[in-house]
């Protein structure tokens, strides 16, 4: 029986090593990463992918760019998180075909202010945020919206590196996804932000605008996996009530 989400998310620690005569399903790695691509994302632009690792050459070669960790070479499958910002135009105009499919064929005078307002977003205002050429544009459009925000609240984050972070913000949420599924079905995950992100993209043949968000290691936990107790700092230092 699979766990509630509350104890999902109890059971679920970084494991940093796997028992080796354990094997764990692909297709029950592959249903995580179903429930992954579900999270919440900004703007529904879904700027990830998951590659999910299974090959023992291509899982040597990652322990490798992941600087020889236990998580890495412990693992019996990994899956890596991947932001790809670059690919805003296609999600962008994948949104835009999903709506106008939803609304049927008619005329765009006949749409509702809210139906034109949704369409708009995605062929107008998507556009305007994430357009950008060297990065210089970024910057004269964070210009124009400092000033525009001295007199009303306005949407400031325009920059190229900001619409990386926002990228990798909504890769994480997937990532949060996978592992509460994993943990879900007694699987056990660790994600490592210690790796050489260029070479992990050049194992998986990633192109340049692609970036590594996380590599995951998936297994069952020894009982050596889980390093000592969970801590966390007191909630009242992180807890505050409005």
């Amino acid at each position: 029986m699979e766990k509630t989400v509350t104890e999902a998310i109890n059971f679920r620690r970084s494991v940093r090593v796997f028992k080796q005569d354990e094997e764990i399903d692909i297709g029950k790695v592959k249903q995580c990463i179903k429930n992954a691509v579900l999270a919440a994302t900004s703007s529904n632009l879904q700027l990830w992918e998951f590659y999910h690792v299974t090959d023992k050459t291509t899982l040597d070669q990652l322990t490798e760019a992941c600087l020889g960790q236990n998580a890495a070479k412990f693992s019996k499958q990994m899956v890596v998180i991947v932001a790809r910002k670059d690919l805003w135009k296609q999600r962008a105009k994948a949104n835009s075909a999903f709506l106008k499919s939803m609304l049927g064929d008619k005329p765009k005078s006949a749409y509702t202010k809210r139906e034109k307002f949704a369409l708009d977003y995605y062929e107008k205002l998507i556009p305007t945020v994430y357009f950008d050429v060297f990065g210089i544009l970024g910057w004269f459009k964070y210009l124009i919206f400092q000033i525009v925000g001295i007199f009303k609240p306005t949407y400031r984050q325009v920059r190229n590196s900001d619409m990386r972070i926002v990228a990798h913000k909504s890769a994480g949420l997937a990532a949060q996804n996978f592992m509460i599924s994993m943990a879900a079905i007694g699987y056990d995950t660790c994600p490592m932000e210690g790796s050489d992100t260029y070479r992990v993209k050049k194992i998986l043949g990633l192109p340049r605008g692609a970036e590594i968000n996380m590599v995951l290691g998936c297994g069952i936990r020894d009982e050596k996996g889980i390093y000592g107790p969970r801590f966390r700092v007191p909630f009242e230092e992180v807890y505050h009530h409005v």
